[in-house]
């Protein structure tokens, strides 16, 4: 029995089974997801030690991708949150999850150092498929010292010499005033990318959306990453405050939190998202929600299992638009949840 383990994926090196196709890592452009040939795959053992049928078609057919805003980038429509992994899931979890996810093509990778294990748990996969990836962390700070202290400190963190994308990471609970400064945040991220020590930067923001528009309006960033449901429009509403000034600049967007995120923002243990704690059960439409904003190239969902995993790469592979009745019909039951969960991220003001 074969496992889908690091040493066991075709590398373009033999490994003992007829295989059509030899696949090297070597030569995929960054955001090109990668994939494997069906014929060197007989059964994989998942995380919890559950034997599932061989990989299918699929599974391995690329998955849907946009391009990231004025970055150029490709990037798939599905980015993969690590704070599950890194703050509920033992290593020997949250790696094969890690790795699984890549497998399918998931490669876009978002993490924090806050995140607990996350990044100790990433640094055992990005040395050995980092051209495949589009490595992005965040820095919680307002300050520009700080900012470039812990992008330094990420790179240690994840092996790697470069980030693809550095965020100011939570703005809501920033200084913005200090963000912009000449001695702020976002300066010494442009110093970090002046550098070569990350691609690309931005912003990320649960609450407060008035900040990121801030931002938006002061300054030109390569992208941003905002709390996007069909519940929380009716509560912070960056669909109308802040999208649109992103969209003026041609800056890239991802849509975080499209599941309301986990009860009280609490990764440690699994445990359902808030809307499925409200009683709303189909998250494939809150996704297709997200992903139909305009401007958004992606949503970044955490998972805890291979379950969750595959069913969200199953919702963006035949991902199509909400049309005008079924988004009116979402948005009246994201009325009636926005009224259970309140400002839950913290104040709109």
């Amino acid at each position: 029995m074969m496992h889908l383990g690091r040493t066991d994926r075709c590398r373009g090196v033999p490994c003992g089974r007829p295989c059509d196709t030899a696949y090297s890592t070597s030569g995929i452009r960054r955001g090109q997801p990668r994939g494997l040939p069906l014929q060197c795959v007989t059964s994989v053992s998942n995380s919890y030690g559950v034997t599932m049928m061989p990989t299918t078609a699929i599974d391995i057919a690329p998955l849907p991708q946009a391009t990231f805003g004025k970055t150029g980038e490709h990037v798939p429509l599905l980015g993969l949150g690590t704070a599950p992994g890194g703050f509920g899931l033992a290593d020997a979890d949250a790696i094969p999850l890690f790795e699984r996810a890549i497998d399918l093509g998931v490669t876009y990778i978002d993490t924090a150092p806050g995140y607990e294990r996350a990044q100790s748990q990433l640094t055992q996969i990005v040395p050995h498929c980092r051209g495949e990836l589009f490595l992005v962390s965040k820095a919680h700070t307002a300050h520009y010292q700080e900012a470039l202290d812990i992008v330094e400190k990420n790179l240690d963190a994840l092996g790697t010499d470069h980030l693809d994308l550095m965020y100011v990471h939570s703005l809501g609970h920033l200084d913005v005033e200090q963000v912009l400064a000449k001695d702020g945040a976002l300066a010494g991220l442009r110093e970090a990318q002046r550098r070569g020590w990350t691609r690309y930067i931005g912003i990320t923001a649960h609450h407060a959306p008035w900040k990121s528009a801030k931002v938006l309006r002061e300054v030109e960033i390569d992208a941003c990453m905002f709390a996007l449901s069909f519940a929380d429009c009716h509560i912070y509403n960056f669909e109308e405050k802040v999208l649109p000034l992103a969209r003026a600049q041609n800056a890239a967007i991802a849509a975080m939190k499209v599941y309301g995120g986990a009860v009280n923002m609490e990764y440690e243990t699994p445990r359902p998202s808030e809307l499925t704690n409200s009683g709303f059960g189909d998250h494939e439409r809150a996704l297709r929600y997200a992903l139909g904003l305009p401007g958004v190239s992606l949503a970044v969902v955490g998972v805890y299992n291979e379950e969750e995993l595959v069913q969200n790469i199953e919702w963006v592979r035949r991902y199509t638009p909400l049309d005008a009745g079924e988004q009116q019909a979402l948005l009246a039951q994201g009325r009636e949840i926005a009224r259970q969960w309140g400002p839950h991220y913290g104040s709109v003001e």
